[in-house]
């Protein structure tokens, strides 16, 4: 690593609104700073390998046919095959899809996992779907994209949007293709058909690994930390339960409508998940009411933005009153904020360490789906925690290496390291 380097920051203006693919490729640029190594690599990796983008005609419920738009981007395979989630949002687009596979890529390589990033989805709302349109949907997009995943080419897994029971039927019309059952095409499954349990609440499972280990890093006991969550959804309410039971005061939650604050603490227990009961936030008695925008702007020990990307911007990152950040949503942060917390003192843990237990079980569950055998939930954690605990060692490794060097350039650090020994290592075919 290059020691003292100067991280150009620019702390001035920002696009109103930062796409995936911008931050993504900023945060290469700035990580590219930090090391010796050839422009070359960096320069492709800033471009994914493939994009496919499909028609995905859909027979409405009432026989109306409609047609959609749907992507796959397949960014780096250098170190194995490509891994991401697939979601079914109506913001989807081909430079969002770029940039989360390029975190993807990232991610695996700060885990050290044996795969690439992808990452893709459908334009749509997935909220104007029955049940039946949505498998449809499902089973017609499988269709479109089945040359280009596979358990040893690409492995679609749940993002937002999408669930087990939508993994259940990409792995059944794959298999259905393919003329035998193939688990390892998908992860996120139900364990019936091949799932790893312990999948589902794996993100917040590792936001709240990685939050124990930094606030004890910084000296902060966790039974006296308060911690305010954005997003009560699967990673925000499985990380706030967890850092609950182990001590922590969870003083703030929030989900798509608002929030409730209580300074005495949160029984984040009482409390169902956005996914499980979407007004649980909302009902919560004897708490304050307030907006997502103040709950960023609480006086907490630890913030988890866990919600959505971009909600931490140049507009609000001096007002955020937080002594630590653990980003549990996928690029909650933006370029411009990022240089604000880093100017005034505030530790940002980045996403693609501390939610990277999501992609973690998605390993171990392609592991026992190609090798047919099955884990119980105590293994999974314990072998989840053991892989968090050494990606938070090598991270911390490099971030004391150089007291300029910011805790998400060190996690950088940490995967371009290894992808760009990779790409040495395989050289550029002709």
């Amino acid at each position: 690593m290059a020691t003292g380097a100067s991280v150009p920051k620019d702390a001035t203006e920002e696009p109103s609104e930062e796409s995936a693919l911008e931050t993504a490729r900023r945060q290469l640029d700035q990580a590219a700073t930090l090391l010796d190594i050839d422009p070359n690599v960096v320069e492709r990796l800033k471009h994914p390998q493939r994009v496919e983008r499909v028609s995905v005609p859909l027979e409405r419920d009432d026989g109306s046919v409609e047609v959609f738009t749907g992507y796959r981007a397949q960014h780096d395979s250098v170190r194995g095959p490509f891994k991401g989630g697939l979601r079914y949002h109506p913001d989807v687009s081909e430079d969002e899809c770029i940039g989360l596979a390029m975190w993807m890529t990232w991610k695996c390589a700060v885990m050290d996992l044996p795969f690439g990033g992808a990452k893709g989805g459908v334009v749509v709302d997935p909220k104007t779907l029955s049940d039946e349109e949505k498998e449809r949907l499902t089973r017609r997009f499988t269709q479109e994209l089945r040359d280009v995943i596979g358990p040893m080419d690409d492995i679609p897994a749940p993002d937002m949007g999408t669930d087990a029971e939508t993994m259940g039927w990409i792995m059944d019309a794959y298999s259905m293709q393919e003329g035998e059952t193939t688990p390892g095409v998908v992860t996120g499954k139900p364990p019936v058909i091949g799932g790893s349990y312990g999948r589902a609440e794996a993100p917040g499972r590792s936001v709240a690994i990685i939050t124990r280990e930094v606030c004890e890093y910084y000296d902060h006991d966790l039974s006296e930390t308060t911690v305010a969550v954005q997003g009560f959804g699967s990673v925000g309410a499985n990380a706030a339960s967890l850092l609950d039971s182990w001590g922590a005061n969870i003083v703030a939650v929030s989900d798509v409508d608002g929030g409730v604050y209580d300074p005495e603490g949160l029984d984040t227990s009482a409390i169902k998940s956005h996914g499980e009961q979407p007004t649980a936030v909302g009902s919560v008695e004897d708490a304050e009411r307030i907006s997502n925008e103040e709950l960023l702007t609480l006086d907490v020990d630890v913030l988890i933005p866990a919600a959505i990307g971009n909600v931490l911007t140049e507009a609000n990152a001096h007002d955020v009153d937080a002594s630590i950040i653990v980003e549990g949503a996928n690029g909650p942060t933006t370029s411009t904020a990022d240089a604000i917390f880093e100017q005034r003192g505030i530790p940002v843990i980045p996403d693609i360490l501390a939610n990277a237990g999501g992609v973690t079980v998605s390993y171990f569950e392609w592991l026992q789906d190609i090798n047919r055998q099955g884990w119980t939930l105590e293994r999974v954690n314990e072998e989840l925690e053991s892989r968090m605990l050494t990606a938070w060692e090598n991270v911390q490794e490099a971030h004391e290496l150089d007291a300029d060097v910011s805790w998400r350039d060190a996690t950088y650090v940490v995967g371009l390291q290894r992808i760009v020994e990779a790409h040495t290592y395989r050289g550029l075919w002709p």
